[in-house]
């Protein structure tokens, strides 16, 4: 068999070593052990795979593998510069890299085979330069001939290092491909063999710069990943998939005076470069990687990288080929390392996925990972690569940057203006703060930003975005937030700034100095959600008017008139509260305080406008002229007519409410509650008074009957009346009417009604229509006039007027009423008294007994029943203080009353069983010579016998005078008592 490589002497010189120094072959076979137990266990795919880079790095081509698993043989076949006696030299001596002088290959150490053994016992490289085979059974039976190793290789139980000798081979590689590196699998290897090469995935190439594609085929499937440039990155495929990856890498040369400490062989591979690699999705955003990655030194390592994207750099590894070893160059390309991150995350988009790739200082992993993550934090913070909000295109340091807590897209594009450097909404969230506070980024809470936006100048409609966006941030942090108002001064903060609802006339309002928002900057329904719950208030007209400023501009408007230099302009004063209480719809004098506006009048002076009359108004025809003043005619015609009256000034009679007759200034509220308080009962406490209304300036009327019909249209309150003290009197209006002469010269009181019989001769009937009246309400009965004190002293003295005359019916009773209506009153008693309907006299007695009228001399006052009362009132005497008389002669029988006939009659008519009492009856009795039909004595009444004086004496007896004709009736016909006592229960 040809021997191209010359195995032979090779496998002579170390049999011979081994021959010569026993130790020499423990020494070998430690080595080879501890790296297939230890650095290169793991490392069978990754290492062919370098392998394969190397050769085509070597050739200057792009390098292609094909790893293939058919029964129990793996076959790694590759492109690129073919084995020679160097390469051979390499595979067959220990950490003798015959690659040592390639600057462009992956492989360093000269042991990176020895992964092969961790599978295979015979290891096989074909080329098409020649072949070598290593075999651990014939090593075993050539060094079994070397008689001072049979204890060693006894001990170790035959274990021998099985790469220290080679043997030729045949075979070819496939075409295409410039060396295959077969390897028969021991048993029980291949399960792990299959799944490595199913878990091999196309981002191993990114360490493998040399290599373009690996094809893998496990049992006739095949599936291949491969990589090519791609624009600022290396597009990766595996299989049906592809995957960019973002690459930034550097390259460069140690300084000599670093590697002093480094091996010998390592000190003249000087170049380095380093690259970070992280995949994006289809819209070029990074995808960082899962946990778990390690430091690519280039291959994988056992160095952790809690950093989730692919770090590849040849930091030197520890004896262990699995860890980095510390030390000048580990920290130079931990350097390297983080000037290379910085920039490439200042060329990726700027998506906050970007902030999952800032290190965690204290969530690294080890050493190597806790100062990358160091070095890196440390170029971070000054390199330009966090986004700018409002502006796509430019980048800025973290140390420059401001991260808004609570940030919303809404409020970061309101604040970009104001904050220098703010982040993007997505950039601050509370979730990325670890990082940001890692970058040394400025957070700023809501307080801070109002306290950033006081004092800037900006319109309405950024105001109104601002609003909106910090609807829902903490109502205390918002507390000096700014409001621009709509005069153009700024309110320090929204408590009680006035929302101006959509009709309300702010443009028209300046003059009252409210602090409105202005309009634009507060149209959002959010915006005006926000102010409303940090205190502000919704500004309809309504509410504007209820601002206690506004009143105070009121009632203060008549001194800015005068104080022209300090006060509001009075004129844009008052076309400001007119626009208001018109948008307001406020109706009439709903607001007394508006009465209190200065307007202009007729004359060029200012007025309140409760003193000033609509010019051309009903009010103005029928007030005396220069009572009150006119409105100025001019003014008046630019003005709504209802905001006019709504403000007090006057078209009609106005009303004035209040809670006591002292609120109301109108003219005679004195002697109007005088008179109410005259209807209440004698000893009464003082009342609780009910709400008021009046109407004020009636004295100022000189055209009674258009008055009238103007007063005959005030609402239904002027009118009505009240209660106090649970008695009924008339309210303030119809009161003054009617005590009045608005009735064609004559007071309504001192008139009746035209449809009264009772008043008929004693008044004259009132005119006017059916309107008037029934709102006057003229007396109609002796009741209407007695309700009243004042009618009814008036009514005493008509009584005594002889040109007057009275019904019968009413002056049988009319003294007794009025003695009742005035009692307690201070009256003085009339100079005349009426004692018939058409009669009068100035002395008369007051009959209080009826059987004395016989003995009266002179005219008798009809007492209705209260004879006492009636003297009282009139101060006259009674019949019984002037008659002083006895009983003359003797009666001519004597009987009972029971026994008179018709009694039994008489006693059913009085209600009693039966009549008792002595009756003495004369022929004709007298009482001091003066004949009378019955006279009461003590215990016996006297009577002449007649039904009349019977009916009358028993009447008196028994009480009850009022029945004194229908017992006269029963006495006059007791022959027919069974029939009128059929009648008397008729009812």
């Amino acid at each position: 068999m040809a021997d191209p490589f010359d195995t032979a002497a090779i496998r002579g010189r170390v049999l011979a070593a081994w021959a010569g120094s026993p130790a020499r072959f423990r020494e070998d076979a430690n080595a080879e052990e501890d790296l297939v137990r230890g650095g290169y266990r793991d490392r069978l795919l990754i290492e062919l795979a370098q392998n394969a880079a190397d050769a085509a790095a070597r050739a200057g081509i792009p390098g292609r593998l094909r790893l293939e698993l058919s029964g129990d043989t793996l076959r790694a076949a590759n492109t690129g510069a073919p084995l020679d006696a160097n390469g051979l030299q390499g595979l067959a001596t220990l950490r003798a890299s015959a690659k040592r002088d390639d600057a462009g290959t992956v492989g360093r150490f000269g042991v990176g085979f020895a992964a092969v053994l961790a599978v295979s016992d015979e290891p096989a490289v074909v080329s098409t330069g020649g072949g070598v085979r290593f075999s651990a059974d014939r090593t075993r039976g050539a060094v079994a001939g070397i008689a001072g190793l049979a204890d060693e290789l006894a001990r170790r139980e035959g274990a021998v290092p099985v790469l220290r000798l080679p043997w030729p081979a045949d075979g070819a590689p496939p075409d295409g491909f410039a060396t295959e590196v077969v390897l028969p699998l021991r048993p029980g290897a291949r399960a792990g063999v299959a799944a490595a090469l199913t878990a091999l995935r196309g981002e191993v190439l990114l360490g493998l710069p040399g290599l373009a594609a690996i094809e893998v085929v496990v049992d006739g499937d095949e599936r291949t990943v491969a990589r090519q440039p791609s624009d600022g990155g290396i597009l990766i495929t595996d299989g049906g998939a592809a995957t960019v990856w973002r690459v930034a890498q550097r390259s460069g040369e140690l300084a000599a005076d670093l590697l002093a400490d480094r091996p010998v062989e390592e000190r003249s591979r000087r170049a380095w470069t380093v690259v970070w690699a992280v995949p994006l999705d289809e819209d070029g955003v990074p995808r960082p990687l899962p946990a778990g990655e390690v430091v690519h030194a280039p291959t994988p390592s056992d160095e952790p990288l809690s950093l989730p994207l692919r770090l590849i750099a040849p930091f030197p590894l520890a004896p262990d080929r699995r860890h980095v070893a510390p030390g000048p160059v580990t920290d130079a390309l931990v350097d390297a390392a983080a000037d290379t991150y910085a920039e490439l995350l200042a060329g990726l988009p700027a998506d906050r996925v970007l902030l999952t790739l800032v290190p965690r200082i204290g969530l690294a992993g080890a050493a190597l990972d806790a100062a990358l993550g160091t070095a890196i934090l440390g170029r971070l913070r000054r390199t330009a690569w966090l986004p700018v909000a409002g502006n796509a295109d430019e980048r800025q340091p973290p140390e420059r940057a401001t991260a808004l807590d609570d940030a919303t897209d809404e409020r970061v594009a309101a604040l970009a203006e104001v904050v220098p450097g703010l982040l993007p909404a997505p950039w601050s969230r509370r979730s990325d703060a670890p990082a940001l506070t890692a970058l040394g980024v400025r957070r700023i809470g809501i307080a801070e930003v109002v306290e950033a936006v006081r004092g800037i100048a900006r319109p309405p409609s950024w105001w109104a975005e601002l609003y909106a966006a910090l609807d829902g941030a903490d109502r205390e942090e918002l507390a000096a937030l700014p409001v621009p108002l709509a005069d153009g001064r700024t309110a320090h903060g929204p408590a009680g700034v006035l929302l101006p609802d959509a009709g309300l006339p702010v443009d028209r309002l300046a003059a009252l100095g409210l602090r409105l928002a202005e309009p634009e900057a507060v149209a959002p329904p959010t915006a005006r959600r926000l102010l409303e719950r940090l205190g502000t208030q919704p500004a309809t007209a309504a509410a504007v008017l209820s601002d206690p400023a506004v009143r105070t501009a009121v009632e203060r408007s008549m001194d800015a008139v005068d104080d022209v230099l300090d006060g509001p302009d009075p004129e844009a004063l008052a076309e400001a509260v007119l626009a208001l209480v018109a948008a307001a719809g406020t109706a009439t004098r709903e607001l007394p305080w508006l009465a209190e506006l200065a307007l202009p009048d007729a004359d060029g002076d200012w007025a309140p406008a409760g003193e000033l009359v609509l010019p051309g108004s009903p009010l103005a025809d029928v007030l005396a002229p220069g009572s009150l003043g006119t409105l100025d005619e001019k003014f008046a015609a630019g003005v709504d007519r209802d905001a006019l009256r709504a403000v007090g000034v006057l078209d009609t009679f106005a009303l004035v409410r209040g809670e006591d007759p002292d609120d109301l200034d109108v003219d005679a509220a004195e002697e109007w509650a005088d008179a109410v308080l005259d209807r209440l009962p004698a000893g009464a406490p003082p009342p609780e008074w009910p709400a008021l209304t009046a109407v004020r300036d009636l004295e100022l009327v000189d055209d009674w009957p258009r008055a009238l019909d103007l007063l005959a249209a005030a609402p239904e309150e002027a009118w009505a009346d009240i209660g106090v003290g649970g008695v009924a009197a008339p309210g303030y209006l119809r009161w003054w009417l009617r005590t009045h002469p608005v009735l064609g010269g004559t007071r309504p009181d001192r008139l009746r009604h035209p449809g009264s019989t009772q008043l008929q001769g004693l008044y004259e009937p009132a005119p006017g229509t059916a309107e008037i009246l029934a709102r006057l309400r003229p007396p109609a009965t002796v009741d209407d006039v007695l309700a009243d004190v004042d009618s009814a002293i008036d009514l005493l003295h008509r009584l005594g007027d002889p040109a007057l005359r009275v019904a019968p019916d009413v002056l049988r009773t009319v003294y007794a009423r009025l003695a009742e209506a005035l009692d307690g009153i201070e009256v003085d008693p009339p100079p005349r008294v009426r004692v018939a309907p058409d009669r009068v006299a100035a002395e008369a007695v007051v009959l209080d007994a009826p059987y004395l009228q016989p003995l009266v001399d002179g005219p008798v006052v009809p007492a209705g029943g209260a004879p006492l009362s009636v003297a009282d009132l009139l101060d006259l005497p009674l019949a019984t203080e002037l008659v002083r008389g006895s009983l003359t002669g003797r009666p001519v029988r004597r009987t009972l009353w029971s026994a008179v006939p018709g009694a039994a009659l008489a006693a059913a008519r009085l209600g009693v069983p039966e009549l008792s009492g002595e009756l003495a009856v004369h022929d004709r009795p007298t009482v001091d010579g003066r004949p009378v039909a019955w006279w009461p004595a003590a215990g016996v009444d006297h009577v002449d016998g007649t039904p009349a004086a019977l009916g009358r004496a028993l009447a008196w007896r028994a009480g009850a005078w009022h029945l004194r004709q229908a017992l006269a009736e029963a006495f006059a016909l007791p022959d027919r008592a069974a029939e009128l006592a059929a009648e008397d229960a008729v009812g």
